[in-house]
């Protein structure tokens, strides 16, 4: 069964109760990229009248994340996933709503085809950038995800 925005966004609300409520959704996803939005509201502002930055933090995440979770799907191994390293620098005030898209698909597939043949935990760095409603760069974010076969 292949992964589906409307599947994650559930999963959002059950496992990651935090995202789903302040208003972090996948729009869409597949092989290679996937795309998610939040919009600036009440519970996710910052006492600057932006959007408080581990919100976008989690949007940037789960745009790389969702891949990461499809590619192990689409595997049929049992692999763990686990961010090691973040990295995020912003360029404006985010307001109205912000939509992150990572393009790097093909990387974590790599990642986990090396994972399943050598045996040994593997290393990918995915970047997603975050842009406001007039395609102005907000922010962007960089995550190294770690895969591995678990034994």
């Amino acid at each position: 069964m292949k992964l589906s925005s409307s599947k994650i966004n559930t999963f959002l609300l059950f496992k990651l109760p935090s995202a789903y409520f302040t208003g972090v959704r996948v729009k869409t996803i597949s092989e290679n990229a996937c795309v998610t939005t939040v919009k600036h509201r009440w519970i996710n502002q910052n006492p600057f009248k932006s959007m408080f930055w581990a919100v976008q933090g989690m949007a940037a995440e789960l745009s790389t994340g969702a891949m990461v979770m499809a590619a192990i799907k689409a595997s049929n191994q049992n692999i763990s996933m686990l961010v090691a390293n973040n990295k995020a620098t912003f360029s404006k005030k985010a307001r109205g709503r912000i939509t992150f898209n990572c393009n790097d698909g093909q990387l974590i597939k790599a990642a986990i085809k090396m994972a399943i043949s050598s045996g040994e935990g593997q290393t990918c760095w995915m970047k997603s950038e975050g842009r406001d409603s007039t395609g102005d760069l907000v922010s962007i974010f960089e995550f190294e995800w770690t895969v591995k076969i678990k034994r």
